[in-house]
């Protein structure tokens, strides 16, 4: 597959209202690392509801996995969306489940039988450092762990694209070097990861990863959308 993702002219309207996205074209390439910059309000979030299939667009053309996301029926959009990892700005964990059973819910979702789900479900906690805390319930974890727990239900399925809405915007500046860290060695396994972040300084923290950046709903260098980090922040 030569994109995973393309978007062609896209234009994204909420109602009667002005267009929200308008005119966004770009591709992203299978195992390769984004990063989605902007202001507040650029559309950062309305782009990401789009890659990840919560949202289809006014206009315009989007491809996922070589398949028309626009014209797809309705009853095959839920196989496409399993292919998708997603970490939400608020986790969005079930507050009665514990990490180990919202970490679990994707894989039980799927139909995985019960007796498969504790060694990949331990393995995952472990791997974000939550090893101990499988039992706790989102109430009594603090807001970085709340955060890994979110990160280890959407790869827990191994999807083939990660999209990341400000995952370190809750979190110290420690725990956000963390958290990218858990990005970056998921990449490394292959995964597409897009992470729209506004916290410049993490820009230089994953040396190979692109950057496209949004303002006012458009993709704001649109000759060169998809660029290094500047060498000041390499």
């Amino acid at each position: 597959m030569a994109n995973i993702v393309q978007f062609e002219n896209v234009g994204l309207r909420y109602g009667t209202g002005a267009e929200t996205l308008s005119d966004i074209s770009f591709t992203l390439a299978p195992g390769a690392f984004y990063f989605l910059t902007g202001p507040s309000g650029a559309g950062k979030t309305s782009l990401l509801r789009l890659l990840y299939l919560a949202q289809r667009p006014s206009r315009g053309l989007i491809r996922l996995f070589g398949e028309d996301a626009v014209t797809m029926p309705r009853e095959r959009l839920p196989g496409l969306r399993r292919r998708i990892g997603v970490v939400f700005q608020d986790f969005r964990l079930v507050p009665h489940l514990s990490a180990y059973d919202n970490v679990a819910l994707p894989l039980r979702v799927a139909g995985v039988e019960e007796r498969d789900l504790d060694t990949p479900v331990r393995e995952m906690l472990a791997w974000v450092g939550l090893g101990e805390r499988a039992s706790a319930r989102p109430a009594t974890l603090s807001g970085g762990e709340q955060q890994r727990v979110a990160i280890a239900r959407a790869v827990i399925g191994r999807p083939e694209m990660l999209v990341a809405d400000e995952p370190t915007g809750n979190v110290d500046p420690e725990m956000a070097n963390r958290l990218l860290h858990l990005f970056d060695a998921l990449n490394k396994l292959g995964t597409t990861i897009v992470v729209a972040t506004h916290d410049m300084h993490l820009l230089g923290r994953v040396t190979r990863a692109r950057i496209m950046r949004l303002d006012r709903g458009r993709i704001a260098d649109p000759t060169g959308a998809l660029r290094n980090p500047p060498e000041d922040l390499a």
